[in-house]
């Protein structure tokens, strides 16, 4: 029996072109919204979920960090998934007959240089596969849809132009959520580890929390905050760390975070993946 991924959106979307390459022979569970997407994970209507997090160009994905801590699920692994957006419209279409062309908000702003180029009339739509199945539905040779390449397998679409992304840097990474902890084992290779705290209210406090990350040579390579319940005296912060908490540097620098916190709780450990990689060094 194959794995159930839920994610958000339609078929064809950038999140089960991501969830087929972390599980080639799963069951896609398409969602509504990231809540849903969530619950089924709690539910056990899925195994995993796989949810976007962060886009190189857009920055962070909303609602995933007010949501995820709240949903009680753990970060087991990520994946990073360049992004490609390709033109598609019905059979018998060309870019000559091409009048309007429809996408997520995100998509159309990232591809606006070959919009301008054929003149079309951009449109704004909920998401990028959804685009694509309404202008398969449409059978209209005018319209077009800018979205991923699995989208136009799965509505039966024609794509007229590839790669029409303004930056090719353009990437998301997602994390997978499960509902039981698989924490990767100390010593098996690079890791990352996830983690939400919230400072006592001292003077300072943030300073004296980060600095054992400073002193223990401990790389952090995101560190986010955002509000508690709308109040703007509790701040939760969001960090990815590199190490596994049993690493004596990472130990001791959580030690005193804690110390300096009045909530600390780990999200996931998990392998870092290859992505990682190529990161440039800053200033590069």
């Amino acid at each position: 029996m194959s794995v159930v991924v839920s994610y958000q959106g339609e078929p064809g979307a950038f999140s089960s072109q991501a969830a087929l390459q972390v599980f080639p022979d799963c069951e896609l569970l398409p969602c509504r919204t990231f809540e849903d997407a969530l619950a089924a994970v709690s539910d056990g209507a899925a195994r995993y979920g796989m949810i976007p997090i962060d886009n190189s160009i857009a920055g962070r994905v909303a609602d995933i960090h007010h949501l995820l801590p709240r949903s009680g699920l753990h970060i087991i692994g990520e994946h990073f998934l360049p992004i490609r957006f390709h033109l598609m419209a019905v059979e018998g279409a060309t870019l000559a007959t091409l009048k309007t062309v429809q996408s997520h908000i995100h998509a159309l702003g990232q591809c606006r240089k070959i919009i301008r180029k054929l003149g079309l009339k951009a449109e704004v739509a909920a998401d990028t596969a959804g685009s694509a199945r309404q202008v398969a539905e449409a059978g209209d040779p005018t319209r077009a849809a800018i979205a991923p390449h699995i989208a136009a397998e799965v509505y039966g679409l024609n794509i007229l132009m590839e790669d029409i992304e303004d930056e090719k840097h353009n990437t998301t990474r997602f994390v997978v959520l499960s509902k039981y902890p698989e924490f990767a084992r100390q010593g098996s290779g690079k890791t990352v580890t996830t983690l939400i705290f919230q400072v006592r209210n001292l003077p300072a406090a943030l300073y004296k929390a980060l600095g054992g990350f400073a002193t223990n040579g401990v790389n952090m390579t995101k560190l986010e905050s955002y509000m508690v319940d709308g109040h703007f005296s509790a701040t939760m912060f969001y960090s990815d760390v590199e190490g596994h908490p049993d690493d004596p540097a990472l130990r001791r620098a959580l030690d005193e975070l804690a110390f300096f916190s009045k909530e600390l709780k780990i999200l996931g450990v998990y392998p870092a993946h290859e992505f990682r990689d190529s990161f440039p060094e800053p200033g590069e």
